[in-house]
């Protein structure tokens, strides 16, 4: 009892020596503060007191442990929109999703005045697809879609992250024609398409609107348009006639005019038809009272005659002194107005005129015969007079007459570059011609290609060559001057292979590596699209220029696929296109290239006419993400593509041999 009452006092002792001198001497308190303590001076100087550090809470000495100071709240430590992170001794700040600090900095503690602000995501362009737009919100944003356009796969607003749904053009389906209307054209079935209505056949317009348009709520409105039935009603008279009809007004209709007795038509024609505007055509006939007038003067003849040209009327020939007659002699003034052809023919006495081919008289006597080609021929060379001489002879004429071809015929076309013909005319003479060339293209509106060449030449047989133009559409006239005469033909070039797109070949470590490709202005080439293509660098890999390729990178991880595509009316004279920025372009997802990969960049341009296609490839860049090379024989990369660019001018298909090293 009495050891246990001495220890207990020697306890006691013990705890009063840390706060007390003894025999002159004090006690170490820092020795005594925790780890996480700092030994600090008391406020009254009167000694040392432990104190638990920053961040920490305790007595000090026995303990300090970690102070938790998000548990008042992320709100009324960090700010609005964060979240508080505890640390040991310590904490620090995020901002929510949807916000970034006023500082940039990925984490902070609000002591500088950092505060989160909201993201404007509406800034991304084409953030909503095609036809949607964007509203920011505080924190996030939403789309709606624009006039024309409607949501398909759930309701506006709508967020494409989270939703499947999207915008998509309003399509009005293709235009019902109203009753009695059939439809011209239409442009589309889209928002803002149009439709032009025309009455049908038989029918006429009276009022109401003929152009229908596609609007917004998916409907088409205007194309009101009333048709009603032609009807011409009562067809106009002619003087000194009478009509020959059937009643009918409608379209088509027909009404004949007959001249009355003594009258006779010498208008363009007796008919006269109701026409689609609801309207009879102009009568044509034109009836005049029939008088024959003065009789034909015949070679060598006396006319008998009372001055009478009624019809009925006669007229009497009678052969000059020095000829002799050969049949009829009378002419009579009939019903239409005009005399009847005597057969008359007064014979000199060197007997008939000398028959020359292909040849008529123009003019007789008794000693004097002038010949002439007759229609279709023409005279080649010799004298066209027959004379008869004193003994009763006829000196014949030597008139030789060839037949009349084009001066220009067999016109065609060779080799789609040159142009051959034959030439009708005199062997001596030399023959000017122009060549006129005109060239469109059905799918290149603005075209217009508009030449001429001049050529003289004594040959029969001509070739001239032109530089005609790819995949154009030419009309060809060539002009003989001598005679005015135009011979014209049609011609359609052929597809060719597009030149090669003008690129800077680079290489790049980036995974969105920017590209730019150079176009001339003006170009007169039949380019329509450009391709850009993306080849994953793995094992072996050939490449064919001509390849239709995917269009979605996710079907074969290691062949190729295209990442967009371009309407060369679009591209204008350069164009920068950044590989892996996750758009749509043409219709062709550019998908992000992955990091840790290499690929190869291809820029291919492509021509297509009909049901024609051709296609030019050219190596536009390299981006490295591994020890994957191109190899090619033993050909630099400068060489390589100045090879690839030979196989592409000469439209040729190439392979490339990719081999992982």
């Amino acid at each position: 009892m009495e050891d246990r009452n001495t220890a207990m006092i020697v306890l006691l002792l013990l705890c009063i020596a840390a706060e007390l001198q003894v025999d002159g001497l004090s006690l170490d308190v820092c020795a005594s503060c925790h780890p996480n303590a700092n030994c600090d001076d008391k406020s009254d100087g009167s000694g040392k007191v432990c104190n638990c550090m920053y961040g920490f809470v305790g007595n000090g000495r026995t303990y300090c442990q970690d102070k938790d100071e998000c548990q008042i709240g992320a709100s009324k430590i960090c700010g609005f929109q964060t979240t508080c992170h505890n640390t040991y001794g310590s904490y620090y700040c995020t901002c929510l999703s949807g916000f970034n600090p006023s500082n940039n900095m990925d984490v902070f503690i609000p002591n500088d005045g950092t505060h989160c602000q909201d993201i404007d995501e509406c800034t991304i362009t084409g953030l909503c697809g095609e036809g949607g737009q964007c509203r920011n919100l505080e924190g996030s944003f939403d789309c709606s879609c624009m006039l024309g356009y409607e949501v398909q796969n759930g309701a506006a607003p709508f967020h494409p992250h989270t939703d499947k749904a999207f915008c998509k053009v309003v399509d009005c389906g293709r235009p019902v024609p109203a009753e009695d209307t059939v439809l011209l054209s239409v442009s589309g079935t889209t928002y803002g398409s149009a439709a032009m209505l025309v009455c049908e056949e038989g029918f006429v317009r009276r009022r109401g609107n003929n152009r229908s348009v596609c609007e917004a709520d998916g409907r088409w409105r205007g194309g009101d348009m009333i048709c009603e039935e032609v009807d011409c009603g009562l067809p106009p008279a002619a003087p000194h006639s009478h009509r020959l009809w059937d009643q009918s007004s409608r379209l088509g209709s027909r009404v004949i005019y007959q001249c009355y007795s003594g009258y006779h038509n010498v208008g363009r024609g007796n008919v006269t038809v109701c026409t689609a505007a609801g309207e009879w055509e102009r009568p044509p006939v034109l009836c005049k009272e029939t008088l024959c007038g003065s009789p034909p003067i015949i070679e060598s003849t006396v006319q008998v005659w009372d001055g009478g040209s009624a019809p009925g009327s006669r007229v009497l020939y009678v052969c000059k002194e020095g000829f002799k007659i050969s049949g009829g002699n009378n002419s009579v003034c009939s019903e239409t107005g005009q005399w009847t052809n005597p057969t008359l023919t007064c014979q000199a006495e060197c007997g008939p005129a000398p028959v020359l081919d292909h040849s008529e008289v123009v003019w007789h006597n008794q000693s004097v015969v002038v010949h002439r080609c007759v229609e279709g021929y023409h005279s080649w060379r010799g004298s066209n007079i027959s004379v008869c001489d004193s003994s009763g002879e006829w000196r014949s004429a030597t008139l030789t007459c060839i037949e009349i071809k084009p001066p220009v015929h067999h016109l065609r076309v060779l080799n789609e570059r040159c142009v051959k013909w034959r030439a009708e005319k005199y062997e001596e003479d030399t023959e000017k011609y122009k060549v006129t060339y005109t060239g469109s293209r059905d799918y290149q509106r603005s075209f217009h290609d508009k030449r001429k060449r001049f050529l003289s030449s004594k040959a029969d047989e001509l070739q001239l060559c032109l530089n005609l133009l790819p995949v154009t559409n030419y009309s060809i006239s060539i002009t003989a001057a001598s005679s005015r005469f135009t011979a014209s033909i049609t011609t359609n070039t052929s597809l060719t292979v597009p030149p090669a797109p003008d690129v800077y070949y680079r290489e790049f470590e980036t995974p969105v590596p920017t590209l730019r490709l150079r176009r001339a202005p003006n170009k007169l080439d039949p380019i329509s699209v450009y391709q850009v293509f993306v080849l994953p660098v793995e094992g072996i890999m050939i490449f064919d220029c001509s390849s239709p390729a995917s269009s979605d990178p996710k079907i074969k991880s290691s062949s190729e696929y295209i990442t967009g595509q371009f309407d060369v009316q679009h591209v204008g004279t350069e164009m920068n296109f950044t590989v892996g920025d996750g758009l749509l372009y043409g219709g062709f997802f550019n998908a992000p290239l992955q990091n840790g990969r290499s690929y190869y960049i291809i820029l291919r341009s492509v021509s297509q006419w009909k049901s024609a296609l051709k296609s030019s490839c050219v190596l536009w860049a390299k981006v490295t993400g591994t020890s994957y090379v191109l190899r090619v024989s033993s050909l630099s990369a400068t060489a390589f593509v100045g090879l690839v660019a030979f196989f592409i001018i000469g439209g040729y298909s190439f392979n490339w041999f990719l081999k992982r090293t």
